[in-house]
């Protein structure tokens, strides 16, 4: 979902260069305000199952019986 905010926030406020932090903070807050004002609404394409097959590459499950492995050798 963090995704499709930054994807949307790019397309609609961040499509021009920005001079300096303390602007970009107030075009980012005045956005995210006139869209939480919005009640912008996803509509999901597929449920918690499909995604985890379809996006598998992307969200990998982790193995609950494998231990955490080590980068530091002992």
């Amino acid at each position: 979902m963090a995704e499709l905010e930054l994807s949307a926030v790019a397309r609609q406020c961040l499509a021009r260069r920005i001079p300096d932090r303390p602007t970009l903070e107030r075009e980012v807050t005045a956005w995210v305000e006139r869209r939480n004002q919005q009640a912008v609404r996803l509509a999901w394409r597929f449920g918690i199952d499909e995604a985890r097959v379809q996006l598998a590459h992307c969200y990998p499950i982790p193995e609950q019986d494998t231990p955490p492995v080590s980068v530091y050798s002992t």
